[in-house]
């Protein structure tokens, strides 16, 4: 039985008085879902590609990155990315150099950002929310490539996962790049979230397959749409 306690607690209070505007705030908030929609409806299906910022040209990864964009352009995809360096560049780089759409989803921050040169200029947005950049992240994507990278990739990665695992979202491919990277988490996510703590399902590890070259990535797609024999289309109506 849970006992009832009667002692009325003092709740504590705001350092600061919360201004009015904090309530418009939710207008440049819709602005930029209208934004964004109006312009990812004309861009055509797309995949987006999460990476890490901090990814140098020369790595392998950067490389592996400018060819997937290749072959995904060359399937007919447009290439989705947050429109920064190091994996987003390479991303928008093979998509740009081979004539593909390259779209940007830029994010004001005080480090690391700022648009590359290989977003299409009219497919380039500017976002203040992380919130509403993550909905055109995915409602606009056939599937979801990620490469390896920091906290922000984890993020994207585990927010995808959730909304496909909740079918919150179409169920589309979700392909990790990188086994060094990658094959760690992954077996901690079998051996601990699964087979100890019994926090997922098995067929939850099927959402994420771990590949190490761009064909891989682009098969693995083809073949997913292939067998749904369905039209190509955004993932969720709002």
């Amino acid at each position: 039985m849970i006992e009832n306690h009667t002692k009325k607690h003092q709740m504590r209070q705001w350092g600061r008085t919360l201004k009015g505007e904090n309530s418009w705030t939710m207008f440049k908030v819709i602005s930029e879902f209208v934004e964004g929609f109006e312009s990812l409806n004309e861009m055509g299906p797309c995949v987006s590609i999460f990476g890490s910022a901090r990814t140098k040209p020369d790595h392998q990864y950067y490389k592996i990155a400018v060819d997937i964009a290749r072959l995904l352009t060359e399937a007919g995809y447009g290439v989705i990315t947050g429109g920064g360096p190091g994996i987003m560049e390479a991303g928008n780089k093979g998509a740009h150099l081979y004539g593909g759409r390259s779209v940007g989803l830029n994010i004001n921050l005080p480090f690391e950002q700022g648009s590359n040169q290989y977003v299409d200029l009219d497919a380039n947005l500017e976002f203040r929310y992380f919130f509403v950049r993550k909905v055109m992240f995915v409602k606009y994507a056939q599937a979801f490539v990620a490469l390896p990278g920091g906290f922000g990739t984890m993020d994207e990665l585990f927010e995808v996962l959730t909304l496909v695992q909740t079918k919150k979202i179409t169920k589309v491919p979700i392909v990790l790049v990188g086994s060094e990277f990658w094959g760690g988490l992954k077996g901690w996510i079998k051996e601990v979230m699964l087979e100890q703590q019994h926090n997922v399902n098995p067929a939850d590890l099927d959402l994420m397959p771990v590949v190490d070259k761009a064909e891989e990535v682009v098969n693995i797609i083809d073949t997913f749409y292939a067998e749904k024999g369905e039209e190509l289309g955004p993932n969720y109506e709002l």
